[in-house]
């Protein structure tokens, strides 16, 4: 969530309204994927893999942003 509020806060309005967003590492919850939907992201990249996928995929759909899955992880801890 820190990261998207970040992102959005670093790209500004008129910059984040209509772009696309990259995430190296999967979204656990749609709450990141919200705020970015929020500031106008189109289209968001992620590597997939969260249990919860599905609950940030219906996110999306209700959002009309299209996701992409690389399914390539390049965030480890």
């Amino acid at each position: 969530v820190d990261s998207a509020k970040l992102a959005v806060e670093r790209a500004g309005a008129e910059r984040a309204a209509g772009s696309y967003a990259a995430s190296d590492a999967f979204f656990p919850f749609p709450d990141g994927l919200e705020i970015l939907t929020a500031a106008g992201i189109k289209a968001v990249v992620q590597p997939g893999g969260s249990v919860r996928d599905e609950l940030v995929i219906e996110a999306a759909q209700q959002a009309g942003v299209t996701m992409y899955f690389t399914g390539t992880r390049h965030f480890f801890h």
